[in-house]
């Protein structure tokens, strides 16, 4: 079974910006809305491009999951179209649109989005938002920081980060999604959403046609106090011929181009002064929106910029090259200089061109007077901890090789002792005999300092 859409579009400029910067499409096959930004006229430019472009999908010629691949085309299409137009007047720099677009194919929808405008779907009395807002306050919603309940009030709720620019990483979400008879689908921009509920859309989506619907979702937003263009669309999913025809709708700032015009478009609807104007629409005060769609500077003298991002960069490499350099300053170590140790002040590295290390002090210690295993050590540098820890370190050598200087004590032979007989049991025993006292041959030395392990001395010169 073949659905049809019975459509309707409708733009307000709203009650305080002087230019409307929506632009919105309506047609057999396709449901689309741009909110262009960039101040002045680049607004109205960015977003009229867009639907200019991609309204080029509605055709019958696409259906099924093609339908993703030339939504995505078209919308690359539509931001290098941006991109030509920047480069034709720099003054343009900095301008943009969002993009929301249905296409249908009488059986399912492709979703394109970029920016915060939105699909939504009202199916059973149930209103459900397709899209997904590409918003720092919707960025905060889905990690968890605050309530959605919190993001309808937040101060920078309007601000975006993704967004048709005419730069090369403007690229949307793509879904395709499935559809009914009786369904009501609704694009916006965030006019609405910012001002009125979700509860107050789903009960104006709720009942009347797809004509009524539109006037009064705008006469909600601008009842709120919308300082913003509103546009809408509303498509009702039917299964006989739609009594809107087949005839597209183009509205906003798409129309106001396509005709030529140039002034402030009136509104739709009629609708008081509000408090603070001057009476023309104007207010004294500063539109939040100008915060948001105001353009950036356009790119003059490109090449001075590039020179101060290059010394900038320069800065930075050659800053930390000095910390490096610094901190090498700052490290000692022990090892040999010739013949003799000596503390190092740096770090030991192969860099041509560069020093990094360089002798701090000499000692009168000798590497040959070390033993083979503390030559080693210091002949492969031994780290410290500092100057302090060198200077230990070198002491610990010396007293090393002190201790294996000094001469190794002779043994002293103990005094000989004459051997004395006993008498034989049987013979009575006989008057002592005067027997001349013996002196040791030899002469015991002094007692030796501790002795030194020869093997911790091996290898000494």
């Amino acid at each position: 079974m073949t659905l049809s859409l019975d459509y309707a579009a409708l733009s307000d400029v709203g009650r305080v910006r002087r230019n409307n910067e929506d632009s919105a499409y309506a047609g057999p096959h396709l449901l689309l809305l741009a909110d262009g930004m960039g101040g002045a006229a680049a607004g109205e430019v960015a977003s009229a491009a867009a639907v200019q472009v991609i309204r080029r999908l509605d055709t019958t010629e696409i259906s099924g999951d093609d339908m993703i691949e030339a939504l995505a085309g078209a919308v690359h299409r539509a931001n290098e179209r941006l991109s030509e137009l920047v480069e034709e007047d720099p003054e343009r720099e900095g301008m943009g649109s969002t993009v929301t677009a249905l296409m249908f194919d009488g059986q399912r929808l492709g979703l394109a989005q970029l920016g915060d405008s939105r699909a939504y779907r009202m199916r059973d009395g149930q209103l459900y938002q397709l899209s997904h807002d590409h918003t720092f306050v919707q960025s905060l919603v889905d990690e968890g920081r605050i309530s959605q309940e919190e993001a309808f009030t937040h101060p920078h709720r309007n601000l975006i980060l993704r967004v048709l620019d005419g730069r090369p990483d403007s690229d949307p979400d793509l879904e395709i999604l499935d559809v009914r008879a009786g369904d009501r689908l609704l694009l916006c921009s965030d006019g609405l959403p910012d001002y009125v509920s979700d509860e107050v859309i789903s009960a104006s989506m709720a009942d009347g046609t797809p004509d009524s619907v539109v006037v009064e979702l705008i006469t909600h937003a601008l009842e709120a106090g919308s300082n913003d263009n509103v546009t809408c669309v509303v498509a009702d999913v039917v299964e006989t011929e739609p009594s809107s025809g087949i005839t597209p709708q183009l509205v906003g700032a798409a129309a106001e181009l396509a005709q030529g015009g140039t002034g402030r478009p009136e509104p739709t609807i009629g609708v008081r002064v509000g408090e603070g104007s001057d009476g023309g629409g104007h207010t004294s005060g500063l539109d939040p929106e100008e915060l948001r769609y105001a353009p950036r500077p356009p790119k003059r003298f490109p090449w001075l910029r590039r020179i101060a991002v290059l010394v900038v960069i320069l800065g930075l490499i050659g800053g930390g090259a000095w910390f490096a350099y610094s901190w090498t300053q700052k490290q000692y170590y022990v090892g040999t200089d010739g013949d003799y140790v000596a503390i190092f002040k740096g770090v030991e590295a192969d860099i041509p061109g560069l020093t990094l290390s360089n002798v701090y002090e000499r000692q009168t210690l000798q590497v040959d007077k070390l033993p083979t295993y503390s030559r080693e050590q210091v002949e492969g540098n031994i780290q410290a901890d500092n100057l302090a820890g060198a200077r230990t370190i070198v002491s610990e050598l010396q007293r090393t090789a002190d201790e294996c200087a000094k001469p190794k004590p002779t043994p002293t032979p103990k005094p000989s002792t004459p051997p004395v007989s006993k008498p034989p049991a049987s013979t009575p025993p006989k008057p002592p005999a005067t027997i001349p006292a013996t002196h040791p041959s030899t002469t015991p030395s002094t007692t030796p300092s501790a002795p030194v392990d020869p093997d911790d001395c091996d290898g000494v010169r």
